[in-house]
């Protein structure tokens, strides 16, 4: 019996021994920690950022901040979840807990910029597997044997928030537990509400992109009911402009998916013309309701395709009108739309909001039709991205410049004076800075802060969300390196690239602020502008975004 005894002792003792040494292995088999939000991750590439316990935050009131947690696992996790807390300050302050938002990121199929514009085929780019939509709607993911899943951190400040240092942690629970600690100090400053941002910023909307994804027919109910979130997810982001295609086909059916025009054109039977308002006027009240209403962008007279689709009643069937711009055809075919579409827009109240907008189209195409819209009514406002032209600069209420180019000094100050916007862009032209899957994410940033350097008003980037075929597994697209047809993701869900972006108009706004808080200080002003002098586009060939940042936002955040 005692022999019996001492065997099943020894083997509890050694049960227990191989327990304890098991969870060893175990607890050191993963680990979890904070890392640069400026950090985008890679899979099978070898990243070994340092992973740290705690990390520090700074915000002014009303600001959203965010940094990452890198989770790794050599073994198997079934179900990986995060719970927060409230924050608390050492004085009794409080910013609960709805306030701070972790997400999962998700990884898609990016290339790389070869030559930039051009048709491509897949196999002549490297490909990669990169970290950039994020789902905040998850609960919990399975992590592979092996792998790393990057969190994405988010607080948005409340602007009622009491200055000060809070802490609170984040737990991040896999096969085990891991604490981190996170401290934000709110600074003594208020950042406006988005919709009171100065910060103009133009993402080009693609409605019928949205329909495809969701699997519903284009301008129905439920149509118009997914719509919403990502409209308003774009309002959050100070957007200001009402992207309304007004004849077939703006841009050449250079999008997966098709874009259709907002108006109906009909030549009746007797020759003479009307036109259907009645879904323009259903969508640009939908999207204003969104909270973007600032303009109505109305593309385009000039198109990349000279081919005017409308219906003809007396064929019953489709046509397209293809006379040369600025040829008396021209003139006629578009002074009765546009004497009609003023006389509307007006009736609506909205001619003051409207702009006849064009992207990239020749100096001679844009002096034809600046010469017809002055003869409708001389108060049309016209919007143009593309190369800078003197000849036409005085003509063009919105004028959006490719990276390329900068408006003379003498030139930004006279059209400020006026009113008038002006702004820059960029495409699949530039590989930096851009907002490409593969761009390094302090890029987004680094964007916003050199609008404020250069005097610009804001920024453009052709699309919001002219998805390819599949664009939750790959961002890749025919002529354009990956990324480059939209910045957030079906769900709707956000990217490392659109938070950047809203990081970097945050900053923008920051600059306007103090540049009038600085009036009467100029010695903080001309320290203000010193560091902005180091913001230029060249730099970034030798010196990465995220090395230049830290300097101005330290300022920016005294």
């Amino acid at each position: 019996m005692r022999i019996h005894k001492l065997i099943i002792i020894s083997l509890f003792s050694a049960f227990s021994s191989f327990a304890i040494a098991q969870q060893k292995s175990n607890n050191s088999n993963e680990s979890a920690g904070f890392v640069s939000s400026d950090i985008r991750f890679v899979k099978n590439k070898i990243q070994n950022p340092d992973l740290r316990n705690s990390d520090t935050l700074v915000a002014w009131k009303g600001e959203k901040v965010h940094t990452q947690i890198l989770f790794r696992a050599k073994d198997e996790v079934n179900a990986l979840k995060i719970s927060t807390s409230d924050l608390r300050s050492e004085k009794g302050s409080k910013i609960t807990r709805k306030s701070v938002r972790v997400g999962f990121q998700n990884f898609v199929v990016a290339d790389e910029f070869g030559n930039g514009c051009g048709h491509r085929k897949p196999a002549d780019f490297d490909s990669s597997w990169v970290a950039d939509p994020i789902d905040f709607n998850l609960k919990k993911v399975n992590v592979s044997e092996n792998n790393d899943q990057p969190l994405w951190v988010s607080i948005t400040v409340p602007q009622n928030a009491k200055a000060g240092i809070y802490k609170t942690v984040i737990s991040v629970n896999g096969n085990r537990k891991h604490t981190l600690s996170l401290v934000l100090r709110v600074v003594d400053r208020v950042l406006p509400e988005p919709s009171q941002w100065t910060f103009n910023l133009d993402f080009w909307q693609h409605p019928a992109a949205i329909a495809r994804v969701h699997g519903v027919e284009l301008w129905s109910k439920k149509h118009f009911k997914l719509m919403r979130p990502y409209y308003e997810m774009l309002a959050r982001a100070g957007q200001k402009n009402i992207t309304a295609a007004i004849v077939h086909e703006p841009w050449g059916h250079q999008t997966y998916d098709d874009f259709p025009s907002l108006i109906q054109w009909v030549k009746k039977a007797d020759g003479s013309w009307k036109y259907d308002y009645s879904l323009f006027d259903k969508y640009v009240s939908f999207v204003m309701d969104c909270g973007i209403d600032q303009r109505i962008n109305c593309y385009s007279m000039v198109p990349w395709k000279i081919a005017f689709r409308y219906y003809d009643e007396k064929e019953a069937a489709y046509r397209e009108f293809t006379s040369k711009i600025g040829s008396p055809e021209y003139n006629e075919f578009w002074g009765n739309m546009l004497t009609d579409f003023t006389a509307h827009l007006k009736q609506k109240a909205w001619f003051g909001k409207a702009v006849i907008a064009m992207d990239e189209r020749p100096m001679k195409a844009m002096q034809s039709v600046i010469a017809l819209l002055k003869t409708i009514d001389p108060a049309w406002k016209v919007a143009l991205a593309g190369d800078y032209h003197p000849e036409i600069e005085r003509d063009i209420f919105d004028y959006c410049v490719a990276s390329r180019w900068q408006f003379p000094n003498e030139v930004l100050e006279r059209r400020h004076a006026e009113g008038k916007l002006s702004t820059w862009y960029t495409c699949c032209a530039e590989r930096y800075p851009n907002g490409f899957t593969f761009s390094p994410p302090a890029e987004h940033v680094w964007m916003g802060i050199y609008s404020a350097a250069k005097g610009m008003d804001g920024y453009l980037r052709w699309a919001y969300n002219s998805w390819p075929a599949n664009p939750l597994t790959d961002s890749r697209f025919t002529a354009w390196p990956a990324g480059d047809t939209f910045q957030v993701y079906p769900g709707p869900l956000t990217s490392i690239r659109f938070e950047k972006l809203i990081e970097g108009i945050q900053n923008y706004e920051k600059i306007q602020i103090l540049r009038e808080l600085y009036k009467n200080d100029p010695v903080k002003l001309a320290q203000l502008e010193k560091l902005l002098k180091e913001f230029d586009i060249q730099k970034l060939s030798t010196q990465p975004a995220a090395e230049m940042l830290p300097a101005v936002k330290s300022f920016l955040n005294k």
